[in-house]
């Protein structure tokens, strides 16, 4: 891929696929069962082809600025606005005795 970029300064890296050039290279060992040591096999040509056929789009511009991500985490935050309030509830309290007041 690095061969790829030097050959063909237009074309930004990034847009190439390192899949791509990965399955190929594959593809090529696996194939390359029956062929002698001696033999010369152009596997940088064959696996640069491969990668030029399939150049990925242009990246967009990043319209928004770089952020840190807070941590997700599964407890509820400990903070003191949390949505919750206190509502009055009246109480009243009536004692029954079983026994006759003298």
């Amino acid at each position: 891929m690095t061969d790829m970029t030097l050959e063909h300064p237009d074309i930004d890296p990034d847009r190439l696929s390192f899949s791509i050039a990965l399955n190929t290279a594959r593809d090529e060992v696996i194939q390359a069962r029956g062929i002698p040591a001696e033999a010369l096999i152009d596997l940088v040509g064959r696996i640069g082809s491969a990668v030029l056929a399939e150049v990925m789009p242009k990246r967009r511009i990043r319209t928004g600025v770089r952020v840190v991500k807070r941590a997700v985490s599964k407890y509820r935050a400990k903070t003191r606005d949390v949505g919750r309030r206190t509502y009055p509830a009246p109480l009243s309290t009536t004692i029954l005795r079983t026994d006759p007041a003298p």
